[in-house]
C-alpha cells in the first residue's frame, strides 16, 4: 500500500446552493496515475477543483467535507491557497500558455516563487522542466519564440512543463488531451506514464481507453456520486456496480 495523498471525507460541492457533488469519500494515493471517469456532468472535474481550491475562484461555489492533503486540512482558514497551488499544479483541457516566450511561460512560476536565486539557477529550472515535460530538444533553440505558436501537442507539453518548474507534488489533469491529434494524445500518454513515477496524478478524462491504458486506480462518477473506485483493472473487467457496468460498456453515455 502506497502512501495516501489525499483523504477526503463527506465532500460536497454545490454552485449557487445546489449541489452537485453528494458526500465524497476517497484517498487518493501518492505516485502514480488516478482517473476519474463518468458521464459528461456527473462532477468529475468539480472534484477535480477540489484539490488546489479552484472551486475557491467560481462565484457562487461552495465546498464542505474535509479535504486533507498529507493529513493537512487544505481548507482550513489559515492555509494559503496560493502556496497550495505552487504545490497542485493544473494542466487544463485546452493548452494554455501564456502570451510569452517559451522560456518566460516556464520560469514564470520559479520567478514568483523565488525558487532561483539567479539567472543561472533559473536556466536550470527551465531546462529541466522541459526536459521532464518531454520537449527541450523541439524547443531549445526557439525559447525566445512565443508560447502559442507552437502545435497543440507542444503547448499542452509546455503548460506541463510550466506546472513541473515549481517543483508541486500533485499535477491535476482536466482532460489534458480532448484538443490533440492522436500522435501527439499518444506522446502525453507516455509523459503522463513517465511523470507518474514522480509525482500524484489524477486526470480526468472522457476516454475509458485513455484511463485503461494509463491509470492504476480509477474513480467513476455518476449524477454527483462517486459510485465505484478500485484498481482500474477491476473497474473495466470486474466492476462491482451495474451503473459501472452499463457506462464501460457503453449502454449509458
Amino acid at each position: 500500500m502506497s502512501k495516501i495523498k489525499f483523504s477526503c471525507r463527506d465532500v460536497r460541492v454545490a454552485y449557487s446552493g445546489k449541489e452537485a457533488l453528494h458526500g465524497i469519500d476517497i484517498e487518493i494515493e501518492d505516485r502514480g496515475v488516478t482517473a476519474f471517469i463518468g458521464p459528461s456532468g456527473c462532477g468529475k472535474s468539480s472534484f477535480l477543483r477540489v484539490f488546489n481550491r479552484m472551486n475557491d475562484t467560481i462565484p457562487g461555489c461552495t465546498v464542505s467535507g474535509l479535504v486533507e492533503m498529507d493529513g493537512q486540512d487544505i481548507y482550513a482558514p489559515n492555509l494559503d491557497p496560493v502556496l497550495l497551488r505552487a504545490r497542485v499544479g493544473m494542466v487544463f483541457q485546452k493548452p494554455n500558455p501564456f502570451p510569452k516566450s517559451i522560456y518566460d511561460n516556464v520560469a514564470y512560476g520559479p520567478r514568483i516563487h523565488g525558487l532561483s536565486a539567479n539567472r543561472t539557477e533559473l536556466d536550470e529550472i527551465v531546462e529541466s522542466s522541459l526536459t521532464k515535460a518531454g520537449l527541450w530538444d523541439e524547443v531549445k533553440d526557439r525559447l525566445k519564440e512565443s508560447g502559442t505558436g507552437l502545435s497543440g501537442g507542444q503547448q499542452q507539453r509546455l503548460v506541463i512543463a510550466r506546472a513541473i518548474a515549481v517543483s508541486p507534488e500533485v499535477i491535476l489533469m482536466d482532460e489534458p488531451a480532448s484538443a490533440l491529434d492522436p500522435i501527439a494524445t499518444a506522446k502525453l500518454e507516455e509523459l503522463i506514464d513517465e511523470l507518474s513515477q514522480k509525482y500524484c496524478i489524477v486526470i480526468v478524462t472522457h476516454s475509458m481507453a485513455q484511463a485503461a491504458r494509463i491509470s492504476q486506480r480509477t474513480a467513476f462518477f455518476h449524477m454527483g456520486n462517486l459510485v465505484e473506485y478500485d484498481l482500474t483493472s477491476n473497474i473495466f473487467t470486474n466492476p462491482r456496480d451495474s451503473r459501472t457496468q452499463d457506462y464501460i460498456t457503453g449502454r449509458t453515455g
